[in-house]
């Protein structure tokens, strides 16, 4: 890691709040121009509260409820230190999830980086992402279709520690006999988006 890298890891939380405006979004310009930006984050206002999103150029990184400044740190441990806030990178997240959250999206598009997630927890993932809107699957069934029909456990924990949130729809995975399970961001949030698909009745 060079200078410049652990000067950037170290600044991976955001600028002061009074920088000119526009000095942002050239900064977050001229880094990827430099191919100084392997990471690009901001945060959005949903109905369920402040998300914190990032992507690579390969795709949808990180949703979080988490604070925006402790996934941009994450984020620059994990994956690179050339972490940088730069909304109009995310504008296209910003467009499907409003859409979703609106009701006019019931799928999307965007493309994902499993850059956070390996092995059986990454297998568990890309089999939840499969379940379609307003569809619910069990823990049990998406350890089998991962291809460890007995790890049940293993996939509640990687449905736990999913990195995508809502775009991998893990709150569409309840307990076997409907019991809801849990949910990483809080079960109240588990329990809004399933009423928004209209799995759970209002």
């Amino acid at each position: 890691m060079n200078e410049i890298e652990y000067r950037l890891r170290d600044s991976a939380g955001s600028l002061p709040e009074d920088v000119p405006r526009g000095l942002e979004q050239r900064l977050a310009e001229r880094a990827a121009r430099d191919g100084l930006l392997d990471v690009a984050y901001t945060e959005l206002d949903s109905p369920v509260g402040r998300l914190a999103v990032a992507s690579t150029p390969r795709g949808l990184v990180r949703i979080s409820y988490e604070p925006t400044e402790a996934v941009a740190e994450e984020l620059a441990a994990r994956i690179s230190p050339r972490v940088l806030r730069a909304p109009a990178r995310l504008d296209e997240v910003r467009r499907e999830l409003d859409e979703y959250f609106e009701g006019r999206r019931r799928e999307f598009e965007l493309p994902i980086d499993w850059s956070l997630s390996r092995g059986f927890f990454r297998r568990v993932l890309e089999q939840t992402a499969q379940i379609g809107y307003g569809n619910v699957g069990t823990y049990a069934d998406v350890a089998e279709r991962a291809g460890s029909p007995r790890a049940v456990r293993a996939a509640g924990n990687a449905l736990g520690s999913n990195p995508i949130p809502i775009v991998v729809p893990c709150h569409r995975v309840l307990r076997t006999g409907g019991a809801l399970g849990g949910y990483g961001g809080g079960i109240e949030r588990k329990e809004f988006l399933l009423r928004h698909e209209g799995v759970l009745a209002a």
